[in-house]
């Protein structure tokens, strides 16, 4: 490790995170196999759920180096097989998905002005 100035090794290690933005950037940097076809279909749905864990996983998890690199590994490996056999809709990662229901389906339909009848 280099000089004090760079702080410890899990703080670099988010900062270079921080860094990434394709979803491809992420699977290569900690050195995560993943399918194509999957992350680009899910690609934004694959790195919220990765955030979502490392959110959960962070009291827990190793201080430093290695460990807390292949903590990452790990939870981006499980993001991205969430999506393997399962779909953005199934999954609700995104709050849209999470508050679709029949009713909000209903209350649109009742709103809309009804079509007057043909012929008139």
């Amino acid at each position: 490790m280099s000089g004090a100035s760079e702080g410890s090794a899990g703080q670099k290690l988010f900062r270079e995170l921080s860094r990434l933005s394709a979803a491809e950037e992420f699977f290569e940097y900690l050195a995560v196999p993943y399918d194509k076809h999957v992350v680009n279909v899910n690609r934004l749905h694959i790195l919220k759920r990765f955030r979502q864990y490392l959110a959960g996983a962070l009291d827990d998890a190793p201080a430093e180096g290695e460990q807390l690199r292949a903590l990452c590994a790990s939870l981006l490996e499980r993001a991205h097989e969430d999506f393997v056999c399962s779909t953005a809709q199934a999954e609700k990662v995104f709050r849209v998905f999470q508050n679709q229901t029949a009713e909000v389906a209903v209350k649109a339909i009742a709103r809309a002005p009804a079509a007057p009848p043909k012929g008139e």
